[in-house]
């Protein structure tokens, strides 16, 4: 995806200038922000992709901003930032990143993280007959999901909709409007609850009786991200 536009956030001019030179060098057009003024000013003029997002703005919280970007806009946004707590990179997920990378970087890292986040957003995955997903495996042809233990999960149609958008979309944060538009073919509402209610449900029935966390992690004030790993699985009835 070598068209796309990258927006830098950054208060310090040396980082700017080491991230914007080194994402053009691999072929994307790159704009700059150093505050919050100059960043949602890029985002509104300009067909930006993705956010290079540190977490210390002057007085701004970062994490605030996230979930602003995100409301304003379902664009990808990857953190880069001095903190390097696993609880601060936690926060930067919940808060609708896509990834946190921790400052002093090398900036290949940063052009190979950029490349995965694109590719992620750019189209949906191509997904067999028969996937295998965190501790379980659904047939499509026969709607039938199962845990490894070989037990059924009996989901309903939405349910297994649901699941299927998922699962074409691994590690993307998608938004009400784009969950809604993808099974309804209409914008979400705020008053409108059925996506949460019916996430709600999906999330109880697929999640593994052990400590792991559901693979469909809440995005505060966003949407849903899957976040377990898609891939092919044995054929299975």
């Amino acid at each position: 995806m070598s068209d796309a536009t990258i927006l830098v956030v950054d208060d310090e001019p040396k980082i700017r200038d080491l991230l914007k030179s080194g994402l053009e060098a691999e072929g994307w057009r790159v704009c700059v922000a150093h505050d919050r003024a100059s960043l949602f000013d890029v985002i509104q003029h300009e067909p930006v992709d993705l956010v290079t997002l540190d977490l210390k703005l002057g007085g701004e919280d970062g994490l605030v901003l996230a979930r602003e970007l995100r409301r304003l806009r379902n664009v990808s946004i990857l953190i880069i930032s001095g903190k390097a707590e696993p609880f601060e990179r936690v926060a930067g997920l919940e808060a609708g990143a896509d990834d946190y990378i921790v400052k002093p970087f090398h900036i290949r890292e940063v052009v190979l993280r950029v490349q995965k986040t694109l590719e992620r957003y750019r189209d949906a995955v191509e997904i067999p007959s028969t996937v295998a997903f965190d501790n379980s495996i659904f047939n499509r042809k026969s709607n039938v999901v199962r845990h490894d233990d070989g037990t059924e999960i009996e989901l309903t149609d939405m349910e297994l909709e649901l699941l299927e958008l998922f699962l074409r979309h691994p590690g993307r944060v998608l938004s009400r409007d784009d969950i809604s538009n993808a099974l309804h073919g209409r914008d979400w509402t705020p008053m409108d609850r059925s996506i949460d209610v019916h996430i709600a449900r999906l999330r109880r029935k697929i999640k593994d009786t052990g400590e792991k966390p559901c693979v469909i992690r809440s995005v505060r004030g966003v949407g849903y991200v899957f976040s377990g790993a898609v891939a092919q699985a044995e054929q299975s009835s």
